[in-house]
């Protein structure tokens, strides 16, 4: 009797429980939904069917790991488990790229001391995410990509701030040990003066008193700002959430970041990236004199698709690496971009493959590596400026010889900023097939920069990259007030959230800025910065060359979405569009380069 008595009160309250939950009247739902479909798996599209009321995914554990990169550094990789249907499950991962300060040629002391340095900052970033994130992150929905990022950033000014308590003690103690030292060199007299200072009187039998001209010096450099270490925890973990987020909603990232930044507005059409692919590094250090080129990129003509584009380019560094493989050969005569007239010109040597997937080499001037690019392109039938376009990364940054005040643009010849405005006038005009300079100034040139945008931005793209490295605390800063630019190089490094690559190209589009989207130095096999930069918008993608797998597939990654995007009807033609900035009414309102940002 007591046994019946419970078997009755668990089914009133087993149907009570269902009957909270509208699980009958799902349950005819769904039947009454599949019998006209008659499907071959009844019970996998039940399933199907249900699976649509159960609660939404959230975030179990984070794991932080250390990995290695393309060029073998170490690195950070973030996983994201989530609580699906009541079961924990691997959602994705995604690793960071690194990029370093270092300069080529540093002195081996520099080079250990940057690599103990990425050991300990990739080790801190791996107990962070490991301790304090994946608990700090647990129970939140990894679609929630707003205040997943809120998290991080809150996370992220309390260690800043602790870092700045902790320098604050230690510079309070120094001051200390400084101020009785001053006080005992009080005790000292100060030895007397030998000269006077020098008089403005003439000198007998001149002319007249000789007028001093005051020279202004230059801005000095802008110290680098050190990234925060562990700082990588933050940035791969806001990717890795907004990965997660894109598979529970079963679209890819490039539309779940579009609709991240549209406020859920699903875009009509989407635009691919331009390409800037890196076809040559040339050494600044090597025995050729040309200093003034790093970096020489190809940029196809927007008429073609993605894939012929990267086909065309393929092509001609096939040509090319046929070129620089046969030194002192002359490859047959050709025609002077600058005279029209049938010459020989000798290859430059092949010195091997660029950790940036591009051929490495060097030259004695410019117009000598222009002429070797016309000559490949015509033996291919290709007219620069027609069928290809160039792309320089002047790396000016480096350039400049302080002790002269002056940029060394080749060997034993320096030019001033206002001198490096000219030379790029006179360049682009000389040959209008290079349609985009990156970095051809200092970021302290704020005047120049302004001159050069002035002169050239209605038919060149004038692009910071130095002064873009660092983007986390940009977006803070609304009214961007440094020189003028077309636009910058953005680099998913470090403490950068997928929050501030939104909210800071929304204001770049605000300003007439393009974005690009930049690999750093040491880029990983992660393909995530392709999606980013298709579902931002970024007018250029520079992912570097096409001879390293980890950029490779990045590249691959833009082929499918172009597919993808083409199969949907919802690809838009890209367009190169210049901004006259001479004609802007209100020069005080010019787009602006980026500043490199202080330490949050």
């Amino acid at each position: 009797m007591e046994a019946a008595a419970r078997l009755a009160r668990l089914r009133r309250e087993a149907a009570e429980y269902y009957r909270g939950h509208r699980v009958p009247e799902r349950m005819e739902e769904a039947l009454n939904a599949l019998f006209p479909l008659c499907p071959e798996d009844l019970y996998g599209e039940l399933a199907n069917y249900l699976s649509k009321f159960s609660k939404a995914p959230v975030i179990s554990r984070l794991v932080g790991r250390k990995v290695f990169d393309g060029v073998g550094q170490p690195t950070l990789e973030v996983e994201i488990y989530c609580t699906v249907k009541n079961y924990e499950k691997r959602i994705c991962s995604t690793v960071m790229a690194t990029h370093s300060q270092i300069p080529e040629h540093a002195l081996p002391e520099t080079i250990e001391a940057d690599e103990k340095e990425r050991n300990d900052s990739v080790h801190t970033a791996v107990e962070w995410v490991n301790e304090s994130l994946s608990s700090m992150l647990r129970d939140l929905e990894p679609t929630d990509q707003c205040q997943a990022d809120k998290i991080l950033g809150e996370y992220f000014a309390n260690k800043v701030e602790g870092k700045k308590e902790i320098e604050k003690q230690e510079e309070g103690q120094e001051g200390e040990e400084k101020q009785e030292e001053e006080e005992a060199a009080k005790v000292a007299p100060a030895p007397a003066l030998r000269h006077s200072a020098p008089t403005s009187k003439p000198k007998k039998g001149g002319k007249g008193k000789k007028v001093l001209v005051e020279v202004t010096p230059i801005p000095p450099a802008e110290p680098a700002e050190p990234a925060l270490c562990g700082s990588l925890a933050i940035g791969g973990t806001s990717l890795a959430i907004a990965k997660a987020g894109a598979t529970i909603l079963h679209i890819p990232l490039y539309l779940h970041t579009a609709l991240l930044k549209h406020n859920q507005e699903a875009p009509k059409e989407m635009t691919l990236p331009l390409p800037m692919v890196t076809l040559l590094n040339c050494e600044k250090n090597s025995p050729t004199k040309l200093k003034l080129v790093k970096e020489v990129m190809l940029i196809p003509p927007v008429e073609l698709s993605f894939k012929q584009g990267i086909e065309r380019v393929l092509d001609i560094q096939k040509e090319m690496t046929r070129l620089l493989e046969c030194p002192g050969k002359t490859p047959g005569p050709q025609t002077d971009i600058k005279k029209g007239k049938a010459q020989k010109a000798l290859a430059p040597a092949l010195k091997g493959m660029s950790h940036l997937g591009c051929l490495t080499t060097g030259y004695d001037s410019l117009e000598q590596l222009l002429l070797q690019m016309q000559i490949a392109c015509n033996n291919l039938g290709l007219e620069l400026g027609k069928d290809m376009y160039l792309a320089l990364n002047c790396a000016a940054h480096g350039l400049m010889d302080y002790g002269k005040e002056k940029y060394e643009i080749l060997t034993g010849t320096f030019k001033s900023p206002d001198e490096m405005v000219a030379m790029y006038v006179e360049m682009i005009n000389k040959f209008p097939f290079i349609i985009a300079l990156i970095d051809p100034l200092r970021k302290e040139d704020r005047e120049q920069w302004s001159s050069i945008c002035c002169a050239l931005g209605s038919k060149c793209y004038l692009i910071a990259e130095d002064a873009a490295t660092q983007i986390s605390k940009l977006k803070t800063d609304q009214n961007i007030n440094v020189a003028t630019c077309s636009g910058v190089v953005l680099k998913y490094i470090n403490q950068t959230k997928v929050s501030d690559l939104i909210e800071l190209t929304g204001i770049l589009d605000g300003q007439r800025h393009i974005t690009i989207l930049g690999s750093p130095d040491g880029e990983s096999s992660d393909e995530s910065l392709v999606d980013l930069a298709v579902g931002l918008g970024a007018r250029f993608l520079k992912l570097g060359g096409l001879s390293r797998g980890e950029r490779v597939a990045k590249y691959n990654r833009l082929l499918a979405i172009e597919e993808e995007l083409a199969a949907n009807g919802a690809l838009r033609e890209a367009k190169l569009e210049f901004v006259d900035f001479a004609e802007e009414s209100q020069p005080e309102q010019l787009p602006d380069v980026l500043p490199a940002p202080e330490q949050d």
